[in-house]
């Protein structure tokens, strides 16, 4: 199992890494004189239709943010359902810790956002934006500090950080919906039933669930409810272990894990970053960042994020609810804490949902995403690269 775990933390730190070299890349392009051409890449419109039938018509960057990030969704479905069923969140003394950590990490946060924000109606729509934990780029400055972390906080790190994705996805499901399509919603319950169908009489061919998931998130793109959601429905629709035609144990969900693993880590996440990261910095000015929107999200994603993940743990752990990881030290939770201010990924697609990239804020919401996110990974970086780890434990 220890062996499983280093793979898939290797897997998600070198994702990353690159998301961070890919963030730079495009601040660079976006204030360079090759700003126009970015942002034309961004609004290229794509249509697809069929007949009379189907017609979607979205630019570039919709298109990735709405069709793309629901792979990403579905990869997290995936690991979701494992961890729950057979993995690290398969008991409730395992639940425990990283669960009342994360809602900690979504809770104050919050608050903190609503409180530079209260009073402004537009601004308030924005306040899950600093509730999010990216777990690539976390455990991307994990991999920085080698054996110098245990095993247990890494797991502690990735436990929590799919709570926070589970957070954000209800969040998202029920806050961040635009007018409904019964008839669409109807079609999309259709498709939803035939995907619980094919689970029931365990179909292991992984392309059925293909076929009706492209059109659930047609159907559920169509309701007004995200269409990144489809990708949560249809991962636990797939079931995680079932007996094929040669009475041999397979799982499909590990399957299709292992298959689109690489191209959401390696192209999805990095696309996503490269479209919603250019940040136009040529006029920005300290009176256009101190808006309530801006400090807000720094605030809650640096300060926030670990104040309540720090403050939750500690006393789910002084009340017995829950146990210290082994081998980690306070410091150590204080530092994983801090790294989780880094939102990024998902606080950026929150951020679209909310204000529609909307310029309200000249882009300086976007740009506090990026500043509480860097700053909680240097920071946290550094107080794990310091702290001392508890002696005569084997890591």
């Amino acid at each position: 199992m220890k062996i499983l775990v280093r793979k898939y933390i290797k897997k998600e730190s070198t994702s990353g890494l690159i998301l961070i070299l890919v963030t730079i890349l495009a601040l660079v392009i976006r204030n360079s004189d090759l700003s126009h051409f970015y942002t034309s890449f961004l609004h290229t419109q794509i249509e697809f239709k069929i007949g009379e039938i189907l017609d979607i018509s979205k630019p570039l960057i919709l298109w990735i943010n709405d069709g793309l990030m629901a792979l990403f969704f579905l990869l997290i479905g995936l690991e979701i359902k494992r961890e729950l069923i057979a993995g690290h969140l398969s008991s409730p003394q395992k639940v425990a810790l990283p669960a009342i950590a994360a809602l900690g990490g979504m809770l104050v946060p919050a608050v903190i956002y609503v409180f530079f924000n209260y009073g402004d109606d537009f601004a308030l729509q924005g306040w899950a934006i600093p509730t999010a934990t990216d777990i690539a780029f976390a455990l991307g400055i994990l991999s920085l500090l080698g054996r110098r972390i245990p095993v247990s906080l890494k797991i502690f790190l990735m436990a929590l950080a799919i709570f926070d994705d589970l957070g954000a996805i209800i969040i998202i499901a029920f806050f961040y919906t635009s007018d409904l399509s019964f008839h669409a919603i109807s079609l999309a319950v259709i498709c939803i039933i035939v995907l619980f169908m094919l689970n029931r009489f365990q179909v292991t061919k992984l392309g059925f669930y293909w076929i009706v998931g492209i059109l659930l998130w047609i159907f559920v793109l169509k309701s007004g409810v995200h269409a990144t959601l489809t990708g949560i429905i249809v991962a636990f629709s797939i079931p995680l272990h079932v007996l094929n035609e040669k009475r041999k144990l397979v799982s499909p969900v590990k399957s299709l894990q292992h298959h689109i693993h690489y191209w959401v880590a390696f192209y999805i996440l990095p696309l996503f970053a490269f479209v919603n990261a250019g940040v136009d910095l040529s006029d920005l000015s300290i009176e256009k960042i101190s808006n309530g929107a801006s400090l807000g999200i720094i605030f809650g994603l640096f300060f926030g994020k670990q104040i309540g993940v720090f403050l939750f743990s500690y006393l789910a752990i002084k009340y017995n609810i829950a146990k210290l990881p082994r081998c980690a030290t306070w410091p150590q939770i204080y530092g994983i804490s801090v790294l989780t201010g880094i939102g990024f990924t998902m606080s950026l697609l929150i951020d679209s949902l909310a204000f529609h990239d909307s310029n309200a804020f000249y882009y300086t919401d976007k740009l506090g995403i990026l500043i509480a996110s860097f700053l909680s990974g240097i920071v946290g970086y550094l107080i794990l690269r310091f702290v001392k780890s508890r002696k005569s434990c084997n890591i």
